[in-house]
């Protein structure tokens, strides 16, 4: 459940999780953003398009380095949110290739405003509603489990990118 605090930034409350819905931390994506380009606004919204360039992926059962080519192709909103579109792969520590694509809300409030054009302001998980949805893919079947588990991730904006907390439910 989700609900604005007095200053306008959105707090998520506990709540009993469904049976069967319960997080389990998986990994965290630490993020290195690339060169940023911004397109303008068009018939959605302000598009801005972000490179990823680098970053690891840790956790106890994922652990890997991001490689090649990936992006988010955001849109900021006029309602206060910016809506990320992520796709991104990392080679794990044993060589196997997992593809990653997200999509998930950005809250644009006081802290996290300024962290996204000053890169030495960071926010913290709680300075904003960051939340995402992401989705991996792997031909290898020692990491097979991950097509067919659901994640979610909440998101922080840091001095070199993004780190994402991620959950798998």
């Amino acid at each position: 459940m989700r609900r604005r605090s007095a200053g306008g930034t959105a707090r998520l409350t506990a709540v009993d999780a469904p049976a069967g819905i319960i997080p389990t931390y998986e990994c965290t994506f630490d993020i290195d953003l690339g060169e940023g380009w911004f397109i303008g606004t068009g018939g959605f919204g302000n598009r801005v398009v972000g490179a990823v360039g680098g970053g690891t992926v840790t956790g106890p059962r994922l652990n890997g380095t991001l490689i090649g080519p990936g992006a988010d192709w955001a849109l900021l909103g006029g309602d206060g949110y910016g809506r990320v579109d992520v796709r991104m792969q990392f080679r794990t520590h044993d060589g196997a290739l997992v593809y990653v694509q997200y999509v998930g809300l950005l809250e644009l409030n006081e802290r996290s405003s300024p962290a996204m054009v000053d890169r030495s302001v960071e926010t913290t998980f709680d300075d904003q509603y960051f939340v995402t949805t992401p989705r991996m893919e792997c031909g290898d079947e020692r990491y097979g489990w991950v097509n067919t588990t659901v994640f979610v991730a909440r998101g922080r904006l840091t001095r070199s990118g993004v780190c994402y907390e991620v959950y798998r439910v």
